[in-house]
C-alpha cells in the first residue's frame, strides 16, 4: 500500500534541545572501549499546536543498555518538525501514518547525520549506527 503523498506540508524544522555528556576523561575511555553496549532508541511524540497543524519530536537517545555500569555518556536530540496538514486529514489513523511513518521517512536521514555529526564531534568520531531504522515497520507495530 502507497502512502498518500502531500498530505502534509513541513513549515519548519529544527533542533529542540541536544545533550552530550561525559563526565570525565575515565568515562571517555571506558565508553570508548565498550561504545558496542550502546544503542540507538527513538521515540516520537505529536502535539496539536493549532487547526490542523502539528508540531512533531523526534527524540533520538544513544545509551548505553548495561545497567549495571556506572561510566556512561549520554547522548540525546530533540528534533521539532511543524507540519501543515491537508484539509482532507480526518482520521487518526492517517495523522497516525503521516506523524509514525510518512514524515519520519522524509526528515530521519538529516536527523541522523546531524545527531552523528554531534557523537562524531563528542570524541567518537568512527562512531556508525548500523542498523536503519524501518519506520513501516515501526508504524505497523504500534497499530497491533
Amino acid at each position: 500500500m502507497s502512502a498518500m503523498k502531500n498530505n502534509y506540508k513541513i513549515i519548519a524544522k529544527f533542533i529542540k534541545d541536544m545533550s552530550s555528556e561525559t563526565s570525565d576523561i575515565d568515562t571517555y575511555l571506558f565508553v570508548k572501549d565498550n561504545i558496542s553496549n550502546y544503542s540507538l532508541g527513538i521515540d516520537i511524540k505529536s502535539k496539536a499546536l493549532k487547526e490542523k497543524i502539528l508540531q512533531v519530536e523526534t527524540t533520538l537517545r544513544y545509551s548505553d543498555k548495561n545497567q549495571n555500569n556506572n561510566k556512561k555518556s549520554f547522548f540525546e536530540m530533540i528534533f521539532a518538525t511543524i507540519i501543515r496538514l491537508d484539509e482532507n486529514i480526518k482520521e487518526k489513523k492517517d495523522l497516525g501514518r503521516i506523524v509514525l511513518c510518512d514524515l519520519q521517512n522524509e526528515i530521519y536521514p538529516e536527523i541522523e547525520k546531524t545527531f552523528l555529526n554531534v557523537l562524531h564531534g563528542s570524541g567518537y568520531p568512527e562512531l556508525n549506527f548500523q542498523k536503519k531504522v524501518d519506520f513501516e515497520e515501526l508504524y505497523k507495530k504500534n497499530q497491533n
